[in-house]
């Protein structure tokens, strides 16, 4: 079968130099793009983090020191990888919480402007847990009847993925064959950001989901302590967090948003009460 795609749709996976998405790097990124026509090309990577791989994750993807120090930087991958991405939609496993905020974080540090406005994000993990909580290796073995050779090489668990989306489309009646109801369908609650410090009320206005701030609108509270803007741009949050918080700022003083009474009142009864 193939994807019911309107636009190309890039799936991808990162080996990388550990879990935090504002400090680690990548060791290597595989791509496969699919375009609409069922046509796909591909491309993987050794990437030179720059910094010291740890043992624990070399144990994990086989990636040393060693076998990356001779290959290129991601500053020096980056516009190539941009332009293979470019206007596509993407996918991968475990990716809307990992692989695209990293690869945001790693093209931003490179001086590439990343933004998902105009691209739907599946996350093949999403699906898969919410219809059979199981690792990438098991939803390879249940969904295609094969075993993951290389596990945790990118390639071979970016094609993995591409497989197992292509099956749960089959095996899954109530799962619509199109980006649009796939990015759905995966998404976690709505995240202003992709790491999840600013996230969508009901209302659909950026709110902020940790600290003394926790709940209360991005707006109100940049409103009533200006500072806290530039604390979190100077503070180890991640690049693309900082842009959102940015754009929300620009976004205010561009069309001078002011507080209603009503929330006037509340943002000093609330300041009021924190002391």
């Amino acid at each position: 079968m193939n994807l019911n795609l309107t636009k190309p749709i890039v799936f991808f996976d990162l080996e990388t130099t550990g879990v935090n998405i504002a400090t680690d790097r990548i060791v290597e990124i595989s791509i496969l793009k699919v375009f609409p026509n069922g046509n796909k090309e591909s491309k993987t990577w050794l990437v030179n983090p720059e910094i010291e791989i740890p043992a624990e994750a070399s144990e994990i993807h086989g990636i040393t020191n060693e076998k990356v120090v001779m290959e290129p930087t991601f500053k020096e991958l980056a516009a190539t990888v941009n332009d293979m991405i470019y206007d596509c939609d993407l996918a991968g496993f475990n990716s809307n919480r990992f692989d695209i905020p990293l690869l945001a974080e790693e093209l931003m540090r490179a001086g590439i402007d990343f933004d998902m406005k105009n691209r739907k994000a599946i996350d093949v993990q999403v699906i898969f847990h919410k219809k059979e909580q199981r690792t990438l290796s098991a939803g390879y073995q249940f969904y295609c009847g094969k075993e993951l050779a290389d596990a945790h090489s990118a390639e071979a668990d970016t094609n993995a993925t591409y497989e197992i989306l292509l099956a749960q489309i089959e095996k899954y009646d109530d799962i619509e064959n199109s980006v649009e109801a796939l990015s759905d369908f995966s998404s976690h609650r709505d995240r202003a950001d992709f790491a999840g410090f600013i996230l969508y009320n009901e209302q659909g206005k950026e709110i902020f989901s940790f600290g003394k701030y926790k709940g209360r609108t991005v707006e109100e509270v940049l409103i009533e302590n200006p500072g806290y803007h530039a604390w979190m741009q100077n503070a180890d949050f991640p690049l693309y967090t900082k842009k959102v918080l940015k754009e929300i700022k620009e976004r205010m003083n561009s069309t001078k948003n002011e507080l209603s009474d009503a929330e006037k009142l509340r943002a000093l009864q609330e300041k009021f009460n924190q002391k």
